[in-house]
C-alpha cells in the first residue's frame, strides 16, 4: 500500500509538471501571431517570417545537435518525420490554407488536430480513451469555433479546406512523433535532440519553399508598429524564435512525453485563446462576447479531457465507478 500510494503521487506530480509545461508551450506559441503581425505588415512575406523562425530556432538549437549527433544513426526517420509535419508541414500548410480561406477557419480546421489524435489514439495505436476525453475534445472544437468566430467571413474553397486539414495532420504528426520512444526508458531518444534536428530539418524544407534570398532584409532593420507604438523588428525577431518557437516546442514536446498525444492535444486548443487575448491587449484587436464565451468552453474542455484521459501507462480507461480495491486488484493482475 505505502508503495502503491507513493507511486500515484509521484505519478500526480509528473502529470501536473506536464500540464503545466504544455500550458507554458500554448502561452510562447500563442504569443507567435503578435510579434508576427507587425513584422508581416512592415514588408516582410508570412512565409519569410516563418522561415526566419525556424532557421533562427535552428540557429539556436545547433550546439544540442551536435551534442546528440548520434539520434542521426539511431532514429533517422523520427528526426525527418518530426521536420516535416512537426516544424515545416504545420506551418507551411497553414500559410497556404489562410491564402484561401478566411484565417478563422483555416485555424478552426487546423484545430481539428486533438480530435485527430484521439482517433488516432483509439483506432490506430488501439489505446482506450475515456468518454470524458472524446468530451473534453468536443467542447475544445466547439469553444474553438467561438474563439476564432467561424461563422464571420466563412466561404467555401475545396483546396483551401484541404489545405488546412493538411496542417491538422501536421500538427497530429507533431503530437504523435514528440510520445515516439517515451516509454523505452534510458534508451527513449532525448527530447532536446529531436526538437534540434526537426529545426533543422524544418528550415531546410522552408527555405527551399519560403526563397528567404527574395525577402526585403531591410525591414529587419527599422522598426515596426504594434498598436501605434514602434517596436524594433529585431526585438520582434528575437521574441520570435527564442520564446515562440525554442520555449515553445521545448515545453511542448515535454509535456507529451509526460501527459499524453491526446491530451497535449486539448491543451494545446489554448493557444488560440491566448493569441485572441493577446491580440486585444497588444495589437487592440478586441474581443467579442461569443470569443470570450468559446475561450471559457476551452478551457473547460481542456480540464475535463486532461483529468479524465487515463495515464499514458494505464492500460485501460479508468473507469468512474471502480473503487479503490478493484483498482488495487487490477494493478496486482497487471503486474503479475
Amino acid at each position: 500500500m505505502p508503495v502503491h500510494t507513493s507511486q500515484g503521487s509521484q505519478d500526480n506530480q509528473g502529470r501536473g509538471v506536464g500540464l503545466g509545461l504544455a500550458l507554458v508551450s500554448a502561452a510562447a506559441f500563442g504569443g507567435s501571431g503578435v510579434a508576427a503581425k507587425p513584422l508581416i505588415e512592415a514588408g516582410l512575406d508570412p512565409l519569410h517570417v516563418v522561415w526566419l523562425r525556424v532557421a533562427g530556432a535552428a540557429l539556436v538549437m545547433l550546439p544540442l545537435a551536435v551534442r546528440h549527433r548520434a539520434l542521426l544513426r539511431r532514429r533517422p526517420a523520427l528526426l525527418a518525420g518530426f521536420g516535416l509535419l512537426g516544424v515545416a508541414g504545420v506551418q507551411a500548410f497553414y500559410f497556404a490554407a489562410i491564402s484561401r480561406i478566411p484565417v478563422g477557419v483555416a485555424l478552426l480546421v487546423e484545430y481539428l488536430a486533438p480530435a485527430l489524435v484521439l482517433g488516432w489514439v483509439r483506432f490506430v495505436q488501439r489505446r482506450p480513451v475515456t468518454r470524458g476525453a472524446a468530451l473534453g475534445v468536443v467542447l475544445a472544437v466547439g469553444g474553438l469555433a467561438c474563439v476564432v468566430e467561424v461563422w464571420s467571413g466563412l466561404g467555401f474553397d475545396v483546396v483551401g479546406l484541404v489545405l488546412a486539414l493538411g496542417a491538422a495532420c501536421c500538427q497530429v504528426g507533431y503530437f504523435v512523433l514528440s510520445d515516439q520512444g517515451s516509454d523505452a526508458g534510458d534508451e527513449a531518444p532525448d527530447p532536446l535532440g529531436v526538437i534540434a534536428y526537426g529545426l533543422l530539418v524544418g528550415a531546410l524544407v522552408l527555405t527551399v519553399v519560403a526563397r528567404p534570398w527574395a525577402m526585403h532584409w531591410s525591414v529587419l532593420a527599422g522598426s515596426a508598429d504594434m498598436d501605434g507604438t514602434a517596436v524594433p523588428a529585431a526585438l520582434l525577431l528575437g521574441w520570435t524564435v527564442l520564446i515562440a518557437t525554442v520555449v515553445a516546442y521545448v515545453t511542448g514536446v515535454l509535456s507529451v512525453r509526460r501527459l499524453s498525444p491526446q491530451v497535449a492535444g486539448v491543451v494545446a486548443c489554448l493557444e488560440a485563446v491566448i493569441a485572441t487575448v493577446l491580440a486585444w491587449v497588444l495589437l487592440g484587436e478586441h474581443l467579442s462576447a461569443p470569443q470570450i464565451v468559446g475561450g471559457a468552453v476551452v478551457l473547460l474542455g481542456a480540464f475535463i479531457a486532461q483529468s479524465s484521459a487515463p495515464a499514458k501507462s494505464s492500460p485501460e480507461p479508468v473507469a468512474s465507478g471502480a473503487s479503490d480495491a478493484d483498482r488495487q486488484l487490477s494493478a496486482r493482475g497487471t503486474a503479475v
